[in-house]
């Protein structure tokens, strides 16, 4: 092949292994295919509220759930704003991008932000919140805001220790959490771990396309909401608590809750919630258990080093030094037809993401950690060989 030709595509499918959003289901895909219906017939309300019992469901909560047109970053702004006043505090949990992230949306509000800072390794020390929480003796903290699975760091946050640092001290902030990435796919309790509001979104566990999130709300929550004076519109609950729906100040997209009907029924049905979550815990033990076999040689390593908080959805990678991770995701993408999320924020180019969540299987996961394999000894990345066998010996456990 000349220098100035393109290498050919690669064939077949390709192995779509990034952390979101996920592949989705041949039969979801479908049923999101549906013709188009109005909203207003009483054929679809029967629809849209066995989907909304659903989500209770998932989300395990019996109190209210809203939704909005738009990705996680929407329903987060929705949680803010009817929550909170221009000048309240809102305490974020450091985790990584994501939680940077909604701090930096709290300050564009109006809001005053503050934060339990933490390695991005280890995770946030629960008793570095208690003191935070005991130190506000005035309750300036209305809220404590927590990215349940950060998905740039691999990393999961206890919230019923942080449920339990709340309560230890007996501050009324609200609880908020972020559940974009977990819900589906981790262990979630919103009533039993006493959430306020759960932010969740479409393109995740739940295997649908991107564009549909929602929030669980508590009645502390909806307390909350009478009094707060952040602007909203579009996401006001209030306003959507006189719609037929109880949400959407607008047109509703019918096409995602036939979707979303049949996700739930390949879910609670088909698989059932608790063997859903015992396959991700399965698959992500089988990943990591790759991931520590690579890191001999002085080869990648789980970026996550506290094993009470490693991921069960998504699995960080650091790369050795002196090895580019965007430069291994392009030979992973343009040689072989695997993708692979990349490093956000001050982790670009660091490591790389192998999402392990929502539509997969053990034939699945053990081809896209072939063919990470398989990259790493092409680009010419320190590695001790042998992931895949190390998969197989957990999966095989």
């Amino acid at each position: 092949m000349s220098a100035s030709q393109t290498p050919p595509k690669p064939r077949g499918r390709q192995f779509f292994a990034n952390p979101g959003p996920t592949n989705i289901p041949d039969s979801v895909l479908l049923a999101t295919a549906h013709h188009t219906v109005d909203f207003n017939d009483p054929a679809f309300a029967e629809v849209y509220w066995a989907c909304i019992a659903g989500l209770k469901r998932v989300l395990k909560t019996g109190q209210e759930v809203f939704l909005y047109t738009g990705s996680g970053h929407a329903a987060w702004e929705a949680s803010l704003v009817n929550l909170l006043s221009p000048g309240d505090v809102i305490l974020i949990l450091e985790s990584g991008h994501f939680s940077q992230s909604w701090g930096r949306m709290a300050k564009d509000l109006g809001l005053e932000v503050r934060t339990v800072a933490a390695d991005w390794r280890r995770g946030v020390e629960i008793a570095d919140l208690q003191a935070a929480l005991a130190a506000d003796r005035e309750h300036a903290i209305k809220a404590v805001g927590v990215v349940h699975n950060e998905t740039s760091t691999g990393m999961m946050i206890p919230l019923p220790e942080v449920r339990a640092a709340l309560d230890a001290t007996g501050h009324p902030a609200l609880l908020l959490a972020d559940t974009i990435s977990s819900l589906g796919s981790l262990d979630f309790r919103m009533d039993e771990w006493g959430v306020d509001a759960a932010v969740g979104g479409s393109q995740k566990g739940l295997m649908l396309p991107t564009g549909l999130s929602f929030t669980g709300v508590s009645r502390k929550a909806l307390k909350a909401h009478e009094t707060a004076r952040l602007p909203k519109h579009y996401f006001n609950w209030g306003a959507m608590m006189q719609r037929p729906l109880k949400s959407f100040l607008g047109t509703v997209p019918t096409s995602f809750f036939f979707g979303l009907q049949e996700s739930l029924r390949l879910m609670e049905q088909e698989e059932g919630l608790d063997n859903v979550l015992a396959r991700h815990t399965r698959l992500a033990r089988a990943v990591r258990a790759a991931v520590q076999h690579w890191s001999g040689n002085n080869g990648p390593q789980l970026f996550c080093t506290n094993p009470a908080r490693m991921s069960d959805s998504v699995t960080a990678v650091l790369m050795p030094e002196g090895h580019d991770a965007d430069a291994l995701r392009r030979v992973a993408m343009q040689r072989f037809n695997l993708s692979l999320g990349g490093g956000l924020g001050p982790l670009g180019g660091r490591l790389f993401r192998i999402g392990h969540l929502g539509d997969l299987n053990e034939p699945m996961i053990l081809g896209t950690l072939a063919t990470v394999e398989l990259a790493i000894k092409v680009g010419g990345v320190p590695h001790q060989p042998g992931g895949v066998d190390a998969a197989l010996a957990s999966l095989a456990a």
